[in-house]
């Protein structure tokens, strides 16, 4: 099978990888050829690495490198079977490339993309076959994250999900199909993650350090909401939030936060930047948390409760399944549970209860309950 993909960076080059160790012929296009040596260059010392631990043989790596073939024109892609277009989050830019990919590649090519936040549909609308178009989403870093999000819009060819479905759960993934709804499964349930911690931290009830602190120990996430912020880069996690509650039309749930903006305007982007909610300088020394069992206690079902009332919102409303929306928060963002298996555990009187205080302070919709959990 040929693939084509669109965009050499972080992601393109993980995709490329994956699809190569599966056994296809990758072709790798970016404007930018030095971006695409670059990360060429990487694959082949991941790869080398690779062997070092004996993950996998000499033969092996070097039959998936030799697999991607770097390219200059998009004219290359002309006998791909699909083509995925892993590049900037702008729905103009992107729109634009598969409008000159459409009078490339065959009739029976399918086209798709990505995006962690543009609705599959309106990027679909603009092509002259929309039916052969898909959002196929993967998650960072690709070969090591299990998760592909697989979103039909509502021109998509019937059947065409299933097929990819197929295909991906050949390359070693796990697909998930998700309707074409802002955010899709995990970055729209995922949001108050984020969102009410940050909303926790700018009121001082607790420090960053005290919240990733509380999510770990009480959740046993494998990282806080702050550590996994500068993980992902401020400006990026800001970015998604600003799409889900655009396209939410400004929905309450999904309001972005002050603070991430000021972050991300003072570029103190995390990891990447070397600073971010915690410094990454060597020798430096960030704060410790002050523990406080009763603190971290309404820390925890802070955001749990929300967690877990977007959960029953997005089954309720059908955006996936309920093996799906277990699998998708669980495989895709590492959470240690299922969000809805998470809330038979707690017990969904007391999340109501807990989302029902919290709107009686604070007066906002944003602490609306799901209309399916009190039934739950």
């Amino acid at each position: 099978m040929k693939i084509g993909i669109i965009g050499s960076g972080t992601m393109g080059i993980g995709i490329a990888q994956v699809a190569a160790t599966s056994g296809c012929d990758v072709f790798l296009y970016d404007t930018n050829s030095a971006q695409t040596e670059k990360s060429l260059l990487i694959l082949k010392n991941t790869l080398h690495r690779l062997v070092e631990k004996q993950k996998i043989s000499a033969e092996k790596s070097e039959e998936v490198f030799n697999k991607i073939k770097p390219c200059n024109d998009l004219q290359d892609f002309a006998t791909c079977d699909l083509v995925i277009e892993a590049i900037v989050e702008n729905k103009e830019i992107k729109t634009k490339v598969f409008q000159n990919l459409e009078e490339i590649v065959s009739e029976n090519c399918v086209i798709s993309s990505n995006t962690s936040s543009i609705s599959i549909t309106s990027l679909s609308s603009e092509l002259k076959n929309p039916e052969r178009f898909i959002g196929i989403h993967f998650f960072n870093p690709a070969p090591l994250m299990p998760l592909v999000e697989i979103i039909p819009g509502l021109l998509t060819k019937v059947n065409l999900a299933d097929e990819i479905f197929s295909l991906i759960k050949s390359w070693g993934k796990t697909p998930v199909i998700a309707k074409d709804v802002p955010g899709f499964i995990v970055n729209r349930i995922a949001r108050p993650f984020y969102g009410e911690a940050l909303r926790i931290a700018e009121e001082h009830i607790a420090t960053p350090e005290q919240i990733d602190d509380a999510m770990r120990t009480l959740g046993n996430f494998k990282m806080g909401p702050f550590e996994l912020m500068d993980l992902i880069g401020i400006d990026v996690n800001f970015s998604v939030t600003k799409t889900v509650y655009q396209d939410y039309f400004y929905d309450p749930k999904y309001k972005p936060s002050l603070l991430q903006q000021r972050m991300s305007e003072a570029k103190l982007l995390g990891r990447k930047t070397g600073k971010g909610f915690y410094d990454y300088a060597e020798n430096a020394q960030n704060p410790v948390a002050e523990k406080n069992e009763e603190l971290y206690q309404q820390i925890f079902m802070r955001i749990i409760s929300m967690l877990i009332n977007e959960a029953v919102e997005a089954k309720r409303l059908k955006i996936a399944n309920d093996e799906d929306l277990e699998l998708a928060m669980q495989k895709g963002v590492n959470y240690p549970k299922g969000l809805l298996a998470w809330g038979k555990e707690i017990g969904y009187g007391k999340i109501s209860e807990t989302l029902q205080k919290l709107y009686d302070v604070y007066q906002e919709e944003r602490y609306r309950q799901s209309p399916a959990l009190r039934t739950m």
